[in-house]
């Protein structure tokens, strides 16, 4: 009996011991996954000790004292909801409500697509979100298509795309040498993609480069889309960044609907509210008729069931809440305006201030560029340097955040920058 007993004991230490080396082996082959872009600059910067660092990579609004702010129409959108009680019963109106008015703001509050019902949409994660249930639909109901590119692009497209196992191709689109638009290039990729393509659009203040399409390269770029039946989804997460104006920031939109294309779009309200943590954004997609758009949105719906379950409704109702009170919309308009006139500020000052130090090179294309971003053009050992000796951190793509420039740090800046691209 006692042989028995002591034969059960070593089996079960064997079996233990055997069990805890088997279970260790689970995520042995994990290794850390590569450092995100933008992320990483972020971290870099945290971690200098230096009084002098500068974050350039941030692409969020920040006042002239590099702070944070909180816009006065959300702070009001959030005393005039505080009391209302988010009931579960309430939660799908208000989310259909946020989508219409989402809409309304990207095509047109007089738009045939908003009047006719054209159109199936859901709240997303923020743009990053709106991007990811675009790329999981096409996936679903083109799952041999590809995704064009503009190169360069911001970084996350591409991780999205590949993630949701859709292949991406680039289309020209940046030229380095005039740091401007390869407009003629970008035509011909456009031309000579397949028939049918999906192609991603920024339609305002292009991310990294700043460099948009005027408006008859618009009209240009529309008309060869109808010619090839191409499909274009845009990701307008800047609307208003650009120009100071919510409705110009829209034109390349409205101009695809005026030329009766179907599209898609994905908005974000984290730069043109500040709304950044709460992560608020929608993605639309325009149909031929009020019956296909009830089919589509039903789709992104089961995409977003098994995804996330629903999003959620505070940031939607902040919203909706600021684009149907006239007065606090109002007040939005002003407060964007004021946002990109600080930034356009900034530019002129950059730009002069290099200029006034003599420096070789040409910075007409400070100015030229729009949005938050400035695409420097400096080289990644430029970037190096600026953050070694300098203690400035940006991309390594040399993209500047003019969000992150104030009146007291432009000089010591532009000094920096001076200083690594002089001969």
């Amino acid at each position: 009996m006692w042989s028995r007993r002591l034969n059960r004991l070593k089996w079960l230490s064997t079996s233990v011991a055997t069990n805890v080396k088997n279970n260790m082996g689970w995520w042995d082959h994990v290794l850390p996954a590569p450092k995100d872009p933008i992320t990483s600059v972020t971290e870099a910067f945290l971690s200098d000790q230096s009084p002098f660092k500068l974050n350039l990579g941030v692409g969020a609004y920040r006042d002239d004292k590099g702070k944070p702010v909180i816009l006065e129409c959300v702070r009001r959108a959030a005393e005039k909801i505080s009391g209302c009680e988010i009931l579960e019963s309430t939660k799908a109106t208000t989310k259909s409500k946020f989508v219409q008015d989402c809409v309304k703001l990207a095509y047109g509050n007089h738009s045939n697509v908003v009047g006719e019902g054209r159109f199936a949409g859901v709240p997303a994660l923020s743009g990053t979100g709106a991007c990811r249930l675009f790329a999981e639909f096409q996936k679903r109901f083109y799952p041999d298509s590809q995704m064009f590119l503009p190169m360069p692009t911001w970084s996350n497209h591409h991780d999205i795309w590949r993630d949701s196992q859709v292949c991406t191709r680039a289309y020209r689109y940046y030229d380095p040498n005039s740091k401007g638009l390869q407009f003629q290039a970008l035509m011909n990729d456009i031309k000579n993609a397949p028939g049918r393509s999906f192609f991603l659009l920024h339609p305002c203040a292009h991310n990294p480069t700043g460099v948009d399409p005027n408006y008859e390269q618009w009209k240009e770029i529309s008309h060869i889309f109808k010619i090839k039946n191409h499909f274009p989804f845009f990701d307008m997460a800047y609307q208003g960044i650009a120009s100071g104006d919510l409705e110009r920031d829209a034109t390349a939109i409205r101009i695809f609907l005026e030329d009766g294309h179907l599209l898609g779009c994905a908005q974000s309200f984290s730069k043109s509210m500040g709304l950044y943590g709460h992560r608020v954004g929608c993605v639309s997609i325009v149909s031929r008729d009020e019956k296909q758009a009830t089919a589509i949105k039903s789709q992104l719906q089961q995409i977003v069931r098994a995804m996330y379950s629903s999003s959620p409704v505070h940031g939607p109702l902040l919203v909706s809440t600021i684009l149907n009170d006239a007065d606090l919309k109002a007040l939005w308009e002003e407060e964007v305006k004021f946002m990109v006139d600080r930034l356009i500020r900034m530019r002129i000052t950059l730009r002069r201030t290099l200029e006034e130090l003599n420096s070789f090179a040409s910075w007409e294309h400070i100015t030229k560029q729009v949005g938050m971003f400035y695409f420097s053009g400096l080289s990644p050992e430029e970037v190096h340097q600026l953050q070694r000796d300098f203690h400035i951190y940006m991309t390594i793509d040399g993209r500047i955040s003019m969000a992150g420039v104030t009146s007291t740090n432009v000089d010591y800046l532009a000094s920096a920058i001076h200083e690594v691209t002089k001969v």
